[in-house]
Parts: structure tokens; C-alpha cells; sequence
């Protein structure tokens, strides 16, 4: 089931970035994913994958893809965003993802397409380039993440002691004293409780650090410890979905993502990297682009994680064009040979 609506040209005229189709396409166990694309209709194929998981797709990802050369789609993946139903991780696994992705890409008749994404959207871009790499183009990450637990653990309990040392114990004291050796677990334990008391302070304490972490200059670097104990209003969305794929290995097998970097032989790839990103350090980045034949890494100094550090969303826009025009010269070598 398709439901599809064009957007009005007008639109287009006046915001070259203005989606081309918006729509819902039900992919089965009672989910529906929102899907839009943008550029022009008779563009170079592209997908973009957010982050999170549970982030959702942005106005901003828009604008990584020329509109006069892409046919770029962006989604909401399952329970993240607009898709329905919103914050359901019933039947939400890395495999759901990408099947969900290959029922986008066949609904809208692309043979190949450019995958791009971003940390956790670097996982799925990787999780799925590796299962159907016949149908990859080109790829762009930025920000990479392998869905381990070493990394995670480097981030909260390697980076964050080391670089925001009050932040740090912040982060502790919203845990009993006997739960603080193995803070991940019972994060990710409290945030995933029925009980709002007691995952309410949770989400909020995940997400105000995560967001600290992922900003080279962020605003603070404290938790506002008493707004989150005395019951912040509202709640933060992602640190559901992450906890449901933390805790579960990220639906992967370990290292899986590097042990079958192999397959990626013969696909274009750029990945861009923050030089001070304390989410996803270089390291991985430089890792993974000695296991896979051909890639590059652009680093981006002075910047760290986010998209909107300076530098990274020019960097992935270049990198998105450059990986689009090695795709068509080698199209051409082949047809000369």
C-alpha cells in the first residue's frame, strides 16, 4: 500500500529543496514509514539515513544532495520521526531496516542507488551496503559507527570521564551507587522501565549527554541535574530506540561490520570525519577504510560529531557529489572496455 501525494511545483520554485513526493508506505508488522524525495525526478539515485536510532530525517538532509543532479529519498525509519506507529520498537530490528530500505528502493523503481548516512545512519548505510551490494552505487558516511559495544563504551565511560570529568559524575549520581560500575546496563535498563519516574530522569540524563558529546562547542557541559530530577516536562524520543538497540547489540553480530568490509570491494566511498568527534572517534573511520578497498576518509578539523559542527555538512555534500561522478566515470570505463 502506497499513500502518495505530489507536492505543488510552486513549492518547488520557490524552495528548490522542497520535497518532489511526500508519502506513507506501509512495510508490514503494522508499520508505516514516511518517505519523501527531493532534487528531480530524473536524478541520480540517493537515500539518506539519519541517525539515532529514532532521530528522524531533517529539513537539513535536504540540502546534502544538489537538487538539479539527485533523486534523493529521505525516510523516517521504523517508529522514528513521522512514521507510524511513532516510538514502536515492536518488529524493529537492523534487518526490519533494511528490508525496509530495499521496499523503498523497489516502490520507486531505483536499480541502484547512493546510500549516505550519518553515526547510526553510518551503521545501516554499512549493514546494507554489505547485505545488497549490487545495488549500491556509492557510498558517503560521515560520522562512523560500527554498532559495537566497544564504542559505546568508549564514549560514555573512555571519553566522556576524560574530556567532561564533571559531566561525568553528572552522569553517575542519576544511578544508585550499585549500579554505577556497569552504567550502560542501567541506562539503558531505566530508560526501557513502564515506570515514567523512573524513565522520564533516565531519557532526559541520556539525551542532555549524548548531545553535549556530539557538539564541538556545546552551549553547556552540565547536566541540569535538578530540571531532570524534579520531572523535566516533555520527553526526549531517541534515547527509546537507542536503548532497544544498545541493549540488544545493535542487532549485529560482533564486528560484524568490519569482518565483512570485503564486501564493499568495487563501491565508491568517502567517509567524512570530525577530528574531535568523542561519539565516533577517527579511529573508526581509518579502521574501517583499511578494510575496504578504495575508500577515503576526509577529515574535518575543528569539528567533532554533529552534522552541524563547521565544516562536516559542506564536507558531505562534496563528498556526496564526488562519490556521484566516480560512479559515472567508471560506468564509462566499463563501457570503453
Amino acid at each position: 500500500m502506497l499513500d502518495a501525494s505530489d507536492v505543488s511545483p510552486s513549492d518547488k520554485r520557490i524552495d528548490p529543496f522542497a520535497p518532489l513526493t511526500v508519502r506513507h508506505l506501509a512495510v508490514g508488522d503494522g508499520h508505516e514509514i514516511y518517505v519523501e524525495t527531493v532534487g528531480c525526478a530524473d536524478g541520480i539515485p540517493a537515500v539518506y539515513l539519519h541517525g539515532g536510532p529514532g532521530s528522524g530525517c531533517q529539513p537539513d538532509h535536504r540540502r546534502l544532495f544538489d537538487p538539479q543532479r539527485f533523486h534523493a529519498v529521505l525516510f523516517d525509519q521504523r517508529g522514528a520521526g513521522r512514521s507510524r506507529p511513532r516510538g514502536s520498537r515492536e518488529a524493529n530490528t537492523l534487518d526490519h531496516l533494511i528490508a525496509d530500505m530495499e521496499t523503498i528502493r523497489e516502490t520507486l523503481g531505483f536499480d541502484r542507488w547512493l546510500v549516505s548516512g550519518g553515526s547510526w545512519g553510518a551503521t545501516l548505510a554499512l549493514a546494507y551496503a554489505q547485505r545488497h551490494p549490487e545495488r549500491v552505487s556509492g557510498i558517503v558516511l560521515r560520522a562512523t559507527f560500527l554498532g559495537t559495544r566497544a564504542e559505546l563504551e568508549w564514549s560514555f565511560r573512555g571519553g566522556l570521564p576524560r574530556f567532561y570529568p564533571a559531566l561525568y559524575e553528572d552522569f553517575l549520581s542519576l544511578l544508585p551507587p550499585e549500579e554505577r560500575e556497569t552504567p550502560l546496563e542501567a541506562y539503558w535498563r531505566r530508560i526501557l522501565d513502564d515506570d515514567p519516574a523512573i524513565h522520564g530522569p533516565a531519557a532526559w540524563a541520556w539525551h542532555d549527554t549524548e548531545r553535549i558529546l556530539s557538539e564541538v562547542r556545546p552551549s553547556r557541559s552540565r547536566l541540569d541535574l535538578a530540571a531532570i530530577r524534579g520531572g523535566r516536562r516533555g520527553l526526549p524520543s531517541t534515547p527509546y530506540m537507542e536503548a532497544h538497540y544498545f541493549r540488544n547489540g545493535c542487532f549485529l553480530e560482533p564486528d560484524r561490520l568490519m569482518r565483512n568490509a570485503g564486501r564493499l570491494n568495487g563501491i565508491p566511498g568517502i567517509i567524512v570525519q570530525g577530528r574531535y568527534d568523542l561519539l565516533c572517534p577517527p579511529a573508526i573511520a581509518h579502521a574501517l577504510a583499511a578494510a575496504w578497498p578504495g575508500a577515503e576518509v576526509r577529515i574535518v578539523d575543528g569539528a567533532g560529531h554533529s552534522l552541524h559542527d563547521p565544516g562536516i555538512a559542506e564536507a558531505v555534500r562534496a563528498a556526496i557529489d564526488d562519490v556521484a561522478t566516480l560512479d559515472v566515470q567508471s560506468k564509462a570505463d566499463r563501457t570503453r572496455m
